[in-house]
């Protein structure tokens, strides 16, 4: 094991073991080098890998503290690695989103409020009469980022926007680049939405299924052989609705 890895793992047994609870100052580096048996040079490695995957806080002025270590925070370190997926990887995270999400819409189906049910209807609305690819991915995402943050569980929440980050649609809905996949993601959006209206658990996790698997779908059979400057996902137009 790199010796930057054995302070990383050092620094999170103290926090697994509790001497470093959420929210505590670390000890000055010196003192902390010298407690974990550490050159200043690789504690302070730990500590800036530590602060990327937000488990430490950098103070201005103030030292350096643990974070919260809220799962949902320490999640949002994984969306990198998700923007920058295609082929296989992209393929496995829509796989993922596909277990996930339809059993958030059917949870969603008993929780909405009438309030939230209003903002998926305006968002539809918007969405059908939006012509630019960005608005058209930002209301995708504000759809179903509502139905998601309606279950109540920001680790969920998280997850399913990590698993479909906006560099993802915005990637594929531009390798559909024409109307009909739009139109038809729009359709699906309508029934799920009805489906949610009407409180029915089953059939919004089947509408939410059906169009997750519309996405799948086309990764699976976007042909491999398109010309090396174009990502393997922008290659052809899709079979089935890109959109997500």
């Amino acid at each position: 094991m790199a010796v930057t890895d054995q302070a990383i793992e050092k620094i999170k047994e103290m926090i697994v073991s509790g001497t470093l609870q959420p929210g505590a100052r670390l000890p000055n580096e010196g003192d902390l080098a010298d407690q974990l048996g550490l050159s200043r040079s690789s504690l302070r490695e730990a500590v800036r890998a530590l602060t990327a995957m937000r488990i430490l806080v950098p103070k201005q002025g103030d030292g350096t503290y643990v974070s919260g270590l809220e799962p949902h925070l320490l999640l949002e370190a994984l969306a990198f690695a998700a923007d920058v997926s295609h082929g296989p990887t992209a393929a496995q995270l829509l796989q993922v989103r596909r277990l996930l999400e339809p059993q958030a819409a059917a949870l969603a189906a008993t929780r909405l409020t009438e309030e939230q049910l209003g903002t998926l209807r305006t968002i539809l609305d918007r969405s059908a009469e939006t012509t630019g690819i960005e608005d058209f991915v930002e209301l995708d995402i504000e759809f179903h980022r509502v139905i998601a943050d309606s279950v109540g569980n920001p680790v969920l929440s998280t997850l399913l926007g990590i698993l479909s980050t906006h560099t993802q649609r915005l990637r594929i809905v531009r390798g559909a680049h024409h109307a009909p996949a739009r139109e038809q993601a729009h359709r699906e959006h309508e029934a799920i939405w009805r489906a949610l209206a009407t409180r029915d658990a089953a059939l919004a996790a089947g509408a939410c299924a059906v169009h997750v698997a519309a996405v799948e779908e086309w990764l699976a059979t976007a042909p491999a052989t398109a010309p090396a400057t174009d990502p393997p996902i922008e290659a052809r137009p899709p079979l089935s609705s890109p959109p997500g």
